[in-house]
């Protein structure tokens, strides 16, 4: 079949490494891609969602797999479907679990899945005066989409002040901030769920942790995810399996109620707290980075099941992984998640790969004049795969020293609490 994937990132790069190892697959496209992916797929040279429905008016394909979540909360999955395409993922509608958060929490009070208290504020006022009555600290959220940037834990009423501020007077995140959601803190440890989707039919992935924090020790501002685990080690199957009774199967039932099915990947950020999980946000798509170490796991073929919860027959497939553990570690910018430069001259990758379970995925990256360059704020994605997750996390710091560009930074402590 043929197969175009969207997005640029390194989930995209991942995606499409796995892609490419089907014998099912005969041509792989990518819009708009990255340095990393060209040289395993089909570059598109389109960005916006009206362009790749072009493109594909001209090229129709068997499958679409959309990754960001952007596309997903402009439509995109909804136009391809227009065209006859199959498509994995889900639609404007069914997305708005991810792309407004206000929604999600509703359908999570109407379906008695389990979430931190909230209220939600469109008046600056207000909101300003509600965080005067509560304890610290506090969640505040912008509603929409923020680029996993737009959560900030605030200790005291001076950061919590500060960041209703900057959320939706200053509008930092744009529209997303037009609306603030403000939530208990739940104290626990967090881990992240995915599942493959059929609009019925659910399938677990092994759980993950992501590294939300710049720096070690889960310090500093948050970013887009700065490190991975799988499978995390403290996680049981009991607590599996309740996490997908109480919560992902909830989700699906009453976004199919509400006339929006879910097909392609459910993603919950969630919360094991003392009174169990917990639902932190839903997520539409793969996460990035935990997609990366995902398909260094996913043993089955990424094609057939993709196909399978686009055509509603998910039950009938049989999803595998390989034992043992895997991780990756995101080199970024100097300065990110702040202000950060690129095309900055990357070097190593190579001698980094010669380890065989050593996989590095592009993020932002970029050819000039014939040289690897930087295009972003995370850079790389370094994985790797052992017998078990110490192994692996050994084998990806061993990987990471070789590679160098100006300015580069990584946390040095991805999967040390959970081990």
């Amino acid at each position: 079949m043929d197969i175009l994937v969207v997005g640029g990132g390194g989930r995209e790069h991942a995606l499409a490494w796995k892609l490419k190892q089907s014998p099912k697959v005969q041509n792989l496209f990518i819009a708009p891609g990255n340095a990393g992916t060209a040289g395993i797929t089909t570059t598109i040279e389109a960005s916006k969602t009206a362009e790749i429905v072009a493109w594909l008016k001209e090229h129709p394909v068997d499958l679409v797999i959309g990754a960001p979540d952007a596309y997903l909360a402009d439509g995109l999955m909804d136009e391809i479907q227009k065209l006859g395409i199959p498509t994995f993922g889900p639609t404007k509608a069914a997305a708005e679990i991810e792309w407004s958060k206000s929604f999600a929490k509703d359908l999570m009070l109407d379906e008695g899945i389990p979430t931190a208290a909230f209220e939600t504020f469109t008046d600056l006022t207000q909101a300003h005066a509600y965080i005067k009555t509560r304890s610290f600290p506090i969640v505040i959220k912008a509603d929409g989409l923020a680029a996993g940037k737009g959560v900030v834990i605030a200790h005291d009423l001076k950061e919590a002040e500060a960041a209703l501020s900057s959320m939706m007077e200053e509008r930092i995140f744009g529209d997303s901030g037009a609306e603030v959601l403000i939530e208990e803190f739940m104290e626990g440890r967090e881990i992240s769920i995915h599942a493959f989707c059929d609009g019925e039919t659910a399938i677990l992935f092994p759980s993950s942790q992501d590294h939300k924090r710049i720096y070690d020790n889960d310090e500093g501002p948050n970013t887009g995810g700065m490190g991975t685990i799988a499978p995390v080690p403290w996680v049981t199957e009991e607590l599996m399996a309740e996490v997908k009774e109480k919560i992902v199967l909830p989700a699906l039932r009453g976004l199919q109620k509400r006339g929006r099915p879910f097909v392609g990947l459910l993603y919950p950020g969630l919360m094991i707290t003392k009174d169990g999980p917990k639902v932190v946000e839903f997520n539409a798509r793969f996460g990035d980075p935990e997609a990366q170490p995902y398909m260094r796991l996913l043993k089955s073929d990424l094609a057939d099941i993709a196909l399978a919860c686009a055509q509603g027959k998910l039950k009938d497939t049989e999803v595998k992984w390989h034992s043992g553990g895997a991780c990756c570690v995101i080199a970024a910018s100097g300065g990110y998640p702040g202000k950060y430069e690129t095309g900055i001259p990357i070097v190593g990758i190579e001698e980094a790969e010669k380890d065989p379970d050593v996989v590095v995925f592009h993020t932002a990256t970029k050819m000039l004049d014939r040289q690897l360059v930087t295009a972003g704020g995370r850079v790389l994605g370094v994985t790797a795969t052992a017998p078990d997750l110490e192994g692996a996390l050994e084998k990806a710091y061993a990987a990471i020293k070789k590679i160098s560009f100006a300015g580069m930074s990584y946390r040095s402590d991805i999967g040390k609490k959970s081990i």
